[in-house]
């Protein structure tokens, strides 16, 4: 269930640094995290689904290494992002 182009248009808007930006790790970590959510739902209802389970636990990952990496190379970006994403760290 990839994500439609006018909420992935939406979320870049909100999270990007400057026009035109698409790569930064902010935009990067709010676009798992709504993938994330979205895989959630799907889980809540077809349980047994395992494959889904397989990319959910590849996007968390990589949603925690882009955290990590943004931690270590800027505090100040990193704290604002997980306070808009309502993360806990």
């Amino acid at each position: 269930m990839p994500l439609e182009s006018k909420e992935k248009e939406k979320i870049i808007k909100k999270f990007a640094r400057a026009k035109g930006d698409t790569g930064s790790p902010e935009v990067q970590i709010a676009l798992l995290d709504r993938e994330i959510k979205d895989l959630l739902a799907h889980l809540k209802i077809h349980i047994h689904d395992t494959p889904a389970k397989r990319g959910l636990l590849s996007k968390i990952a990589k949603r925690r290494r882009l955290l990590r990496y943004l931690a270590a190379h800027n505090k100040d970006r990193y704290q604002k992002l997980i306070k808009e994403l309502g993360l806990r760290k």
